[in-house]
């Protein structure tokens, strides 16, 4: 805690500071997403961190490979436990280092751009780790006890994150307005990117989530209506934290061993969906991606219709009783 401050009076003490604050006021006023303005003031609280450590005070100061040396020092960086910092965590630290200096020079507080050729580290495309199976979906849905009140919320809350893929974030700031019974429908006000998108919900989620809203929520709430729809146990709204806690509190309960929690849901939707037919556009739309190439590697993971696909038409097939024969041979050989 000590440190945060001292953290925080090195940037306020410093002459870059002025500019971050006017640069972090362009981005509310220009609509920015809190979640976009909270990583640009993280990235670049640091970033100015470390330039006052090397006594650097005047963003005229900074140049191309005084940032090419900020680079390097995310790429040696260790954590706590030694471990480093993956590319993407490096990327998100950079490019709104890359965003504040075009801002610097539009708005011509320097007179060019030092950021402008810094190459950022290319963002990893990895899969998802883990994949549920439809049955271990099921069998965490079951877990919640849905003769107590807090159970039939927290089977509305999964049964939602299954049934429409939408993330963690969007899950908190759901109100009771966003939900539509009779079309069967869930929207998200500002998603990842500032965007909204209207999504369907299947009957088996709209169901608990009407019960839940009828029958569980009027009692959660608590003082003035604020009209989110999931409340804690205290009426207050959900912090993305505690949340992560609750699910995976229900996934351990069914004993599924696995790292992941809100997003599992997610990865498990998309799938699920794809092995049964859905279009990869339907997929991007219910997920929210702004580009096609980010939904198109649910297509790797998405593996049933390919093993259909491998076992109808690999030549290098087995009957069930060829290994059997082939180990009887070799016993029989001596081998």
């Amino acid at each position: 805690m000590v440190r945060r401050y001292q953290h925080r009076a090195l940037v306020e003490h410093n002459g870059m500071h002025r500019y971050l604050m006017a640069f972090l006021e362009w981005t509310t006023v220009k609509g920015f997403s809190k979640d976009t303005l909270k990583r640009r003031t993280m990235a670049l609280r640091k970033f100015i961190v470390w330039c006052d450590e090397r006594d650097l005070h005047d963003v005229r100061e900074v140049t191309k490979p005084i940032l090419e040396r900020y680079q390097r020092y995310l790429f040696y960086y260790r954590k706590s436990d030694g471990q480093p910092l993956t590319f993407g965590s490096q990327y998100v630290m950079l490019a709104p280092i890359k965003t504040f200096f075009k801002w610097l020079t539009r708005d011509n507080h320097i007179l060019y751009n030092p950021a402008s050729e810094l190459t950022l580290p290319r963002k990893p495309k990895r899969l998802p780790k883990t994949i549920l199976h439809v049955d271990d979906i099921e069998h965490i849905l079951m877990q919640p006890d849905v003769d107590t009140e807090e159970g039939i919320r927290d089977r509305a809350l999964l049964e939602t994150l299954y049934s429409t893929g939408i993330r963690r974030a969007e899950l908190v700031n759901l109100t009771v307005y966003d939900i539509d019974p009779r079309r069967g429908t869930l929207r998200v006000n500002e998603g990842k990117g500032g965007r909204d998108r209207l999504i369907p919900m299947g009957d088996r989620a709209l169901a608990w989530l009407t019960t839940y809203q009828h029958k569980v929520r009027p009692s959660l709430v608590v003082g003035r209506e604020s009209g989110i729809l999931f409340l804690t146990n205290k009426g207050q709204p959900f912090r993305r934290s505690a949340l992560t806690g609750r699910v995976k509190r229900y996934i351990t309960r069914a004993g599924i061993d696995v790292p992941g929690s809100c997003h599992l849901f997610r990865h498990a939707m998309a799938t699920h969906m794809l092995d049964n037919g859905a279009d990869i556009r339907f997929i991007q739309a219910m997920l929210g991606h702004a580009d096609l190439n980010t939904t198109q590697i649910y297509t790797q993971v998405s593996i049933e219709k390919l093993k259909a696909v491998h076992a109808a038409t690999h030549p290098a097939k087995l009957h069930r009783d060829e290994p059997r024969q082939a180990i009887s041979d070799v016993d029989d050989d001596g081998f």
